[in-house]
């Protein structure tokens, strides 16, 4: 049974989930001489979920060479990654304020899915095990207007951010509906990544 593991990832997000669930986690993140921001290159013709698992393998694949190369003690290590989908239409993290002005306007009064891919490696003698789950959840938005979505980009919260907005946040103020993972849409669905910390034996609670 671990008593830890080791989280891949720089969203406090997740981290405040995880800790919020009793699992106990050590970040493990990239050194200046990683290139992460290749990892997310959309693929032509790749499907929404089809991206997002990808890049979460991807990701957990470096996060445990890491692991060895900086010679830590061994651990299951968790991976994640969110993407805001427009039905074939990938929206990640926007480039800059227009580009967030620009998703926000394209969400406005539109259903999307917001994908959510977690994986574990338990790392092993001969051969690490990988443990993988999706989650899909669907977000309506209420009318945005021009202005509003200027004041919302002007506050900063939709800069880094999937889709340009935080569920949590004062996006909030739009969601009209909602149906799947609230955790799932804030980064980390707490019902597939409880079972995939309990496949890998990490001590929950």
């Amino acid at each position: 049974m671990a008593d830890f593991i080791y989280l891949a990832s720089q969203s406090p997000r997740r981290r405040q989930l995880l800790t919020q669930w009793g699992v106990r986690c050590e970040l493990l993140l990239p050194g200046a001489d990683e290139d992460v921001e290749s990892l997310e290159a959309v693929r032509p013709g790749e499907t929404p979920a089809a991206y997002v698992q990808r890049v979460t393998r991807l990701k957990l694949q470096a996060s445990l060479q890491r692991m060895r190369d900086r010679r830590l003690p061994p651990s299951p290590v968790l991976c994640a990654d969110t993407t805001v989908a427009l039905g074939r239409r990938i929206l990640g993290k926007p480039l800059d304020e227009a580009d967030a002005r620009r998703m926000l306007a394209s969400l406005s009064e539109r259903r999307h899915r917001v994908l959510t891919a977690v994986a574990i490696g338990v790392p092993g003698t001969r051969q690490d095990r990988c443990l993988e789950a999706l989650s899909v959840s669907w977000v309506e938005f209420a009318p945005m207007s021009a202005a509003e979505i200027r004041a919302y980009v002007a506050s900063g919260e939709p800069l880094g951010k999937a889709g340009s907005y935080a569920i949590q946040g004062r996006a909030a103020m739009w969601v009209r509906h909602m149906s799947g993972s609230y955790s799932g849409i804030m980064g980390l669905p707490a019902h597939e990544t409880a079972q995939l910390l309990r496949q890998a034996r990490v001590r929950l609670g």
